[in-house]
């Protein structure tokens, strides 16, 4: 049992209280909980919709992540596309989409779907009524970020 919380700890990124939970329970945790700080770096910058920041500090932390994880890179420039939607810059995001994702989605079906669904957001002048609207919430955010905290625990060899 005190491994199964030890190991709800770390991956949520509770620091301290694994530390804590360390000293009470003699419970060795699987990772060096210094890392848990720059994991937890990257998902709050993802989180407050800082992109950029947080693929810098995903290729700070191990470059290989993205490298061999087409996937998880292109959901994380689809959210910096939210995110320049999100901010009103129209032409930036129209020239992003094109030189960014627009490539990767000739190269794969789904990314391409995915990135239309993405880009008709710029088709409603009132994104509440929209119905991609969903991709502009607080939990697409999340969604992402959580799939890159589970990408960061894979490549630190931990369960995610």
């Amino acid at each position: 049992m005190n491994k199964l919380v030890m190991n709800f700890l770390v991956t949520e990124g509770y620091v301290e209280a694994a530390e804590k939970f360390q000293m009470e329970s003699g419970t060795e945790p699987d990772i060096d909980l210094a890392t848990i700080t720059d994991r937890m770096a990257v998902k709050k910058a993802v989180q407050s919709g800082n992109v950029e920041d947080a693929i810098e500090k995903v290729n700070d932390l191990n470059p290989e992540i993205l490298d061999t994880n087409p996937q998880l890179f292109f959901h994380l420039q689809q959210q910096r596309l939210i995110e320049l939607i999100r901010n009103g810059k129209i032409e930036e995001a129209l020239e992003f989409a094109q030189e960014e994702l627009a490539p990767r989605g000739e190269e794969n079906q789904s990314f391409l779907e995915e990135l239309e669904r993405t880009v008709s957001l710029l088709a409603f002048e009132d994104v509440s009524n929209c119905p991609v609207g969903e991709l502009l919430d607080i939990s697409q955010r999340l969604k992402t970020a959580s799939e890159v905290n589970a990408a960061i625990l894979t490549s630190q060899s931990h369960e995610k």
